[in-house]
């Protein structure tokens, strides 16, 4: 029983590969979905949303939802003057420099509060000031807010490597649990690619 408190605490993809060798993949990748303290981890219909609608596009060219298939997504709601948005980008930027090779995609979808958070050179400016290297849709009109029918700064949502949403967090916190997501869908992915 003390292993598996101390399973339920470690954050490792050390401690990962150890699970996966002793009870395999879709053994590893359940009890990680099942251990994840999330709001709607889920076996999910619902697709991906539309990202059309963007007046530009930072980092990339346009990208769509048909054309992500086969990665895990990270769909991030933010606008620059947002502090809540300020305190949980150093995570979501963490993230992508960090999983970006495993298949993590993430997208920052900036929808403005404000006026001025419509500037395209304000944006730009605020995405070089705070090392965001991940694309980003400039969504001053709200289309894309609209396809998700979101209502939060900051909101992500995270879809498997089949375009599917399986797990959605609004507000800061629970970076943990946000991150223990990725890894079980990256693995899942991993899973699923695996030759047999």
């Amino acid at each position: 029983m003390n292993f598996i408190r101390y399973l339920r605490r470690s954050k490792g993809l050390l401690l990962l590969a150890l699970v996966v060798a002793l009870v395999g993949v879709p053994k590893a990748v359940n009890y990680l979905i099942n251990n994840v303290d999330a709001e709607s981890f889920s076996q999910s219909d619902e697709r991906m949303p539309s990202l059309d609608g963007a007046v530009a596009w930072l980092n990339s060219p346009p990208l769509t939802a048909e054309g992500l298939k086969g990665k895990v997504v990270l769909v991030d709601f933010w606008t620059y003057d947002c502090v809540n948005c300020q305190r949980s980008l150093p995570y979501v930027n963490q993230w992508a420099k960090k999983y970006a090779r495993d298949g993590l995609v993430v997208i920052g979808v900036h929808t403005p509060e404000n006026a001025y958070e419509k500037v395209l050179d304000n944006v730009r400016s605020q995405v070089k000031k705070l090392d965001i290297h991940y694309p980003v849709a400039i969504d001053n009109d709200y289309r894309i807010w609209r396809a998700f029918d979101n209502q939060y700064w900051p909101a992500h949502y995270f879809f498997d490597a089949t375009g599917k949403v399986r797990y959605s967090h609004f507000g800061e916190g629970r970076y943990d649990n946000q991150e223990k997501v990725i890894q079980a869908l990256l693995e899942e992915a991993r899973a699923a690619n695996a030759p047999t």
